[in-house]
């Protein structure tokens, strides 16, 4: 994107943060606490912005007298400016793209921790393996991140295979960075117990929910339905022998969780209610999202389970993001939780999108 074109909203943010300069001298302000923090906070996030605009417009200069000293007769003079303008050139391409980061609208939801939800789609055994693998994915790209993971549920099947998983995932702008993960994976291989030796396609779908917290939803107790019955599985000392198992149903919205693996119902109760409220938030912004069209436009891709997003080819080593026909061959690095290269590209096309709407406002 051409940096000019909003180079007047970068220069909208260092006005304000001159004019937070000088509130922050005045009486009126230093003897309000409550004031003198918030503006404190908010010329503490403007400095990066004065700063790196700054930087900016002294590489523009030095980039110009670099542009002459191009021209010298003088060869090795001429060899080392050609040389050092392309790093400036790439330095101020970077610059650039930090400051226009600051303009962009705010994902309010981004600093949220999140609850991602796995479970094997079409292709039996083969789809619940691949699930698994999912599942191994985003704990190993978690632990990358040192965020904390918690299995809240899982439904295994007896051959290493998840017919469904429900993790919490807590870390710093964890959601902003696996948001993009919602959506129909597909797996290209040839499975172990094909004696043909024939590819299989198989998915699993993935939804990313941003955990809500007790200021986001508020559930009353009257809209609820519990059921407790006694937990199911291939084994286990306190399987089948107490009622600890428990569904909910919200009524009002007609979603129903439920958790069985823990050995008390109070804390399977506890996990399901976490769930639910995540649930219930996503069910919340998506509905927002549809009363405000340009969210969706923004966004890369729907989010939706049914959007197929990404095919992991094993017979071809490669990962592709069909949302912005990326394709890694990479694949044995992703799915050991080696993500980044994906999610950043993704965050920059968001950016991009974010950017072309802000240019035709």
């Amino acid at each position: 994107m051409d940096f000019k074109v909003f180079e007047g909203n970068i220069l909208k943010l260092i006005n304000r943060y001159k004019e937070i300069n000088e509130l922050l001298s005045s009486l009126e302000i230093i003897n309000n606490p409550s004031k003198l923090i918030s503006l404190s906070q908010e010329k503490a996030e403007l400095e990066e912005v004065v700063n790196n605009y700054n930087e900016l417009n002294k590489l523009k200069n030095y980039l110009s007298d670099l542009k002459e000293l191009k021209n010298s007769e003088d060869e090795e003079i001429k060899a080392l400016a050609e040389e050092e303008f392309q790093v400036v050139e790439k330095n101020i391409e970077n610059l650039e793209s930090k400051l226009l980061n600051f303009i962009l609208p705010k994902d309010p939801l981004d600093e949220k921790n999140i609850i991602l939800e796995i479970r094997a789609g079409a292709g039996g055994e083969e789809a619940a393996l691949f699930a698994s693998e999912l599942l191994r994915m985003y704990l190993r790209y978690a632990e990358r991140k040192n965020a904390k993971t918690e299995i809240l549920s899982i439904n295994e099947t007896g051959i290493g295979g998840i017919k469904e998983a429900i993790i919490s995932i807590k870390g710093k702008r964890i959601y902003s960075r696996l948001k993009f993960e919602s959506g129909t994976h597909r797996v290209q291989r040839v499975p172990e117990t094909e004696s043909g030796g024939r590819i299989h396609t198989s998915t699993a779908t993935v939804a990313v929910l941003p955990e809500a917290d007790e200021i986001d939803i508020t559930i009353d107790e009257k809209d609820l339905k519990i059921d407790t019955f006694r937990a199911g599985g291939a084994g286990g000392q306190h399987v089948n022998k107490t009622d600890s198992a428990v569904r909910i149903t919200h009524l009002p919205t007609g979603i129903v969780v439920a958790c069985q693996d823990e050995r008390s119902q109070f804390q399977n109760k506890e996990k399901a209610m976490r769930i639910l409220a995540a649930k219930i938030l996503e069910e919340k912004r998506v509905a927002s999202e549809k009363e405000i069209a340009m969210s969706r436009r923004i966004q890369v891709g729907s989010g939706d389970r049914s959007e197929k997003i990404r095919t992991y080819n094993f017979p071809q080593g490669r990962v592709t993001d069909h949302r912005i026909n990326l394709t890694l061959y990479r694949l044995n690095e992703v799915l050991d939780g080696d993500l980044d290269e994906i999610i950043d590209a993704l965050i920059a096309a968001e950016n991009i999108r974010k950017l072309e709407l802000l240019s035709v406002k």
